[in-house]
């Protein structure tokens, strides 16, 4: 098991609760619809990553390969980009920073490290 991917997985699970909570109570007072429902896009794949990163870490016990670290760096790359661009887009929502318009352009490349996740975890499973 590579524990410190499970460790990683176990930490943003309780953060991605937390934020949820604070969307649900906090957020949903301040934000339009379209910026709330960026927001929840934001959890819902930052949640469904951490279950892929909890998945990569114990596949690691019967498949150890550079492949599932470079799947886990991947989905990690992923909620940092794909799911950071956005929560900060709701920021701008929220505070109307204008310069955070320019970290849109980021959220591409987290789903890329994504689907890039994804297809090591199919990788090794057909190579196993």
């Amino acid at each position: 098991m590579h524990k410190n991917y499970l460790i990683i997985a176990f930490i943003l699970g309780a953060i991605t609760v937390a934020m949820g909570a604070f969307g649900a109570h906090a957020l949903k007072t301040i934000l339009t619809e379209d910026a709330l429902s960026i927001y929840e896009t934001a959890l819902k794949y930052q949640f469904y990553h951490v279950f892929a990163l909890a998945i990569t870490a114990i596949l690691y016990e019967k498949y150890p390969s550079q492949s599932l670290i470079n799947a886990g760096a991947c989905f990690i790359v992923g909620m940092i980009f794909f799911c950071g661009s956005l929560y900060l887009l709701t920021i701008r929502a929220a505070t109307g920073i204008e310069w955070l318009r320019y970290v849109g352009p980021f959220t591409p490349v987290g789903g890329l490290g994504f689907i890039a996740g994804w297809l090591q975890l199919a990788w090794v499973i057909k190579k196993g």
